[in-house]
């Protein structure tokens, strides 16, 4: 292990510019659950467990029309979780390490959680791929406007998992309004937020010579996080406590979570 955070602290050494992707595991050092299976999702969510909904089942445009009260007690209390959780020193310390390099870092996260945005990554370098939960559209897509999901929600009945008051509205429409984010089975997703950053990132990749890509939580059941470093043609440090493998010559995994990865590399860096 000692010689693979040697060499991952050479990758970053060289590089003018750094790349971290993060999928799902980034957030479990800032105690946030990781939805490994219906086992996970049940257990972080009784009341779904009761009825036998499992995560690719709630997160769906069909459900808003069909049970919007669950919906929303399910994406409310998720937006409550994020607004109320400190994203953990690790996004401190990545964010350190970009603002050391030429061209600084950018960030490429299937996470829809805002953490680095909160961990004061600039916005304007970070592609939230499947979108965000800090921003809402309508549900039958009256227009492709989206606006920011600041007001105060209804409570949430942890318990019964259902919004205890008034759904979300469309300001234009009047119909229901769902969270910005892309979800499954999922034809009304307004991307043109994250085809914008997608723009972004392209302009800034441009300039850097020497990238290395830092990956942090993301398996290979979702695989757009990985896939999305690898094709990059640069180094990758995968950082997975569980799938840490890389093909051979393409990088260096390290079998940890994402804080002890991020603290590791910062002590080698330092030496």
């Amino acid at each position: 292990m000692a010689d693979d955070i040697a060499a991952a602290a050479q990758f970053i050494a060289a590089a003018d510019g750094i790349l971290v992707t993060a999928g799902a595991g980034m957030g479990v050092d800032s105690g946030l659950p990781d939805f490994r299976g219906d086992t996970g999702f049940w257990q972080a969510y009784p009341a779904l467990a009761r009825t036998r909904v499992g995560f690719s089942e709630i997160a769906t445009p069909g459900r808003f029309h069909t049970t919007p009260q669950v919906s929303w007690g399910f994406y409310g209390h998720r937006l409550q979780l994020y607004r109320g959780t400190v994203p953990h020193a690790g996004f401190a310390i990545l964010r350190e390490i970009a603002d050391r390099m030429p061209q600084g870092g950018f960030v490429f996260t299937t996470n829809v959680d805002g953490h680095f945005q909160k961990a004061g990554v600039d916005p304007d370098r970070i592609v939230e791929y499947h979108g965000t939960i800090h921003q809402l559209q309508c549900l039958n897509r009256c227009t492709d406007a989206i606006w920011p999901s600041d007001a105060a929600l209804a409570p949430v009945d942890h318990a019964s998992g259902l919004m205890t008051g008034p759904v979300p509205r469309c300001p234009h429409c009047g119909s229901i309004a769902r969270p910005n984010i892309l979800m499954f089975n999922d034809s009304g997703w307004i991307a043109e937020r994250t085809d914008a950053q997608l723009a972004r990132f392209d302009a800034w990749r441009a300039t850097v010579r020497q990238l290395v890509v830092i990956e942090l939580g993301a398996g290979t059941a979702l695989p757009s996080v990985r896939r999305f470093g690898e094709r990059q043609g640069a180094p990758v440090i995968r950082i997975n406590p569980r799938e840490s493998a890389l093909a051979k010559g393409s990088g260096v995994g390290l079998s940890l979570g994402a804080l002890a990865g991020v603290q590791a590399l910062k002590t080698a860096l330092a030496r």
